[in-house]
């Protein structure tokens, strides 16, 4: 599956159900609010399959043929692929709905259903995901812009936002007073940041203290 996805893009609805006929009903009600559809009859054939861009929302039968919807759903969250999901299923019991719900599940229907209810179910998980590409994407530029710094820069970085003036962090790091002035001269404008609170909230996004100079671990 592909992993990178854009948020510019009409939202989309993954069904997976191996009822023909529940495909090809979902596939006209979800057509005619105008929705872009992608009917399957597997886990195997969504994950043989490329996630498709923009926003989108699972509808997903409990009972499947190999792997289950709820085994389905346990391995995305593992895999942290982020996907709203909405269960279908002719076979429901409690435990098995508060097991999805848990598991993040937007809902749980069971056949027969009202189409209202899936369609409001298929929104909030639109709107959901709309959310989590639009932050993903801003998370993805504030690792870009962090790129940018050198490892001082970035070791400075991860001081200043703790608080430490200049003079504290030159002794931290065994530098002059003046060299720390210019480093975080140069974060700032690097970073984009408008102020210290907002450099500070930008570290904590990107997960960055002292002696972890980047999200993916290396040190200065």
């Amino acid at each position: 599956m592909v992993e990178q996805r854009t948020k510019d893009q009409p939202p989309t609805v993954i069904v997976i159900d191996d009822d023909p006929g529940i495909q090809e009903a979902l596939g006209r009600l979800l057509r005619s609010v105008g929705f872009r559809v992608k009917l399957l009859g597997s886990v195997d054939e969504f994950i043989a399959a490329p996630l498709p861009e923009g926003p989108a929302c699972m509808v997903l039968d409990v009972r499947l043929p190999g792997q289950s919807g709820l085994e389905l759903q346990r391995d995305l969250a593992a895999a942290q692929r982020q996907l709203p999901i909405v269960f279908i299923t002719g076979h429901g019991d409690i435990p098995m709905s508060v097991r999805a719900m848990k598991g993040g599940a937007i809902e749980f229907l069971t056949k027969p259903f009202r189409e209202q209810d899936l369609l409001e179910a298929i929104h909030l998980g639109h709107a959901r995901d709309q959310a989590w590409l639009e932050n993903e994407k801003a998370l993805a530029e504030l690792r870009a812009r962090l790129e940018t710094l050198t490892p001082r820069e970035r070791e400075v970085m991860a001081f200043v936002v703790t608080g430490r003036l200049n003079k504290q962090i030159a002794a931290d790091l065994g530098v002059s007073e003046i060299t720390i002035k210019v480093h975080r001269g140069q974060v700032m404008r690097k970073m984009q940041a408008s102020s210290l609170p907002d450099l500070s909230r930008m570290a904590d996004r990107l997960q960055l203290t002292p002696g972890k100079s980047d999200p993916t671990g290396r040190v200065a």
